[in-house]
């Protein structure tokens, strides 16, 4: 299911009826089909019969979005679709779709992908990662680098290697890989074992992510050991306080488990929250933080 549909098929509560259907069905209609002019809300009020705040107020209730947000949601799906299948440049593809350049269209993926549209179409191309399975102190272990440093660390239980590789390797889809468990090898001892850990030497890490997503991983690693913070917390250290949410998601999207403690953020409430690699291994990488402190 692709982007659009995720967003225009919401789970109503109910099914809106009457005058309310008509207006929802007429919003989707007028946004789907002239998303190019990127109609405001005024525009699209007037052309639907109804003021702007009652406008909003409906469709918001019974879509779960507002106008604003569905069209942003065409207009993506879109330009997703001219970027990857098509291959149109970046600057085609913001026209094309209707935004004044290619300034719109980062902004626009930044917010919702948590990645620019260079980075979301080049997809790890160019790059060369060479990785390897290890056993660790929370289970199988898989370690990917570059020849500029530690580039992923991710978590798997036995059996579950291939899933665990799939989950990586999809996030920069266009990048070589390589088995190479001679050159991973030396991460492992030097991650794990807390005698190596120096600040005179730190671990090489290459961080591959959007600009968002590298300031959240940064503001990560000013975490002290053994402590926890909130998203909130990381969310006004990089300068967004509102961005809680997306903040969540690209600490989700963090591809160097441990060594980017992203096991130290928690929820509003200080609940455990998620964790891509499974609470149990939180708790566990918590423990054992809490123990060696």
């Amino acid at each position: 299911m692709n982007a659009f549909a995720q967003i225009a098929e919401p789970a109503f509560d109910a099914t809106p009826e009457g005058d309310d259907y008509e207006t929802v069905r007429r919003v989707i209609e007028l946004i789907t089909i002239d998303y190019r002019a990127q109609p405001s809300l005024d525009s699209i009020a007037a052309e639907i019969g109804q003021s702007p705040t009652q406008l909003q107020k409906v469709f918001t209730r019974w879509a779960g979005l507002s106008p604003k947000a569905f069209l942003q949601a065409v207009t993506l799906d879109h330009a997703k679709r001219l970027l990857g299948h098509e291959g149109l440049p970046l600057l085609e593809t913001s026209y094309e779709v209707g935004l004044s350049g290619p300034g719109r269209l980062h902004d626009l993926f930044v917010t919702h992908e948590a990645m620019s549209p260079g980075e979301w179409k080049a997809r790890g191309g160019g790059l060369t990662i060479r990785y390897g399975f290890h056993p660790s102190p929370f289970g199988v272990a898989l370690v990917m680098a570059t020849e500029r440093g530690l580039a992923g660390l991710a978590f798997a239980d036995f059996g579950g290697e291939k899933a665990c590789l799939d989950d990586m390797t999809c996030r920069w889809p266009n990048a070589a890989y390589v088995e190479d468990l001679e050159m991973t090898a030396p991460y492992i001892r030097r991650i794990f074992d807390k005698s190596l850990w120096s600040a005179e030497q730190p671990l090489k890490v290459v961080l591959i992510g959007s600009d968002f997503q590298v300031r959240v991983w940064q503001s990560l690693l000013k975490i002290p050991f053994g402590k926890a913070v909130t998203y909130s917390h990381v969310a006004r250290d990089i300068g967004q306080p509102t961005a809680s949410r997306a903040v969540g998601a690209a600490i989700g999207r963090n591809p160097i488990s441990f060594v980017v403690p992203c096991h130290r953020a928690l929820g509003k409430s200080g609940a455990l929250t998620g964790y891509h690699w499974g609470l149990t291994r939180k708790r566990a990488i918590l423990g054992w933080e809490a123990g060696n402190a």
